[in-house]
């Protein structure tokens, strides 16, 4: 994630807040800021954007995997929770979600018999970092399928 300040004057600002518009129609904003600040200079606004850069803008042409073809029954279910622990987390986090686990990497947790760190570490794409950092939240809060 990071972090964009600008400062647009309430009079005469156009140009900056043109700027402004086009930086966010370019980036994946994940959270705005803003207030109206009183100086000696006069008044403006002040914008706090946090964003990611968005790698994925050219991929979005790309045609979508449907899950549901690809997983059996039971794998698909368990791919719909796993899907749902994963945007919780992205949101606490204000990362997008494929930040945490991608699609793939769910589908493939979701193949799992058992879900282990150890299991996660397997998966390609998943390091150690990860399984450190989100692990723990998908082998605690996956549906038991013993009952």
């Amino acid at each position: 994630m990071q972090i964009k300040i600008f400062t647009i004057p309430i009079m005469g600002g156009e140009r900056l807040e043109a700027e402004l518009n086009q930086f966010l129609r370019s980036k994946k904003v994940l959270q705005t800021d803003h207030q109206l600040v009183n100086g000696a200079e006069g008044a403006c606004w002040c914008f706090c954007i946090k964003y990611v850069e968005d790698l994925n803008a050219n991929d979005r042409d790309r045609p979508r995997t449907d899950y549901r073809k690809l997983l059996d029954e039971t794998a698909f279910e368990r791919f719909v929770a796993l899907k749902e622990i994963r945007k919780a987390l992205a949101l606490s986090e204000s990362v997008p979600a494929y930040a945490v686990f991608t699609d793939e990497e769910l589908s493939m947790i979701a193949k799992l018999e058992q879900v282990t760190l150890d299991g996660l570490k397997t998966i390609k794409g998943i390091g150690v970092k990860k399984v450190e950092r989100y692990g723990q939240y998908f082998v605690t809060d996956l549906p038991d399928e013993t009952n």
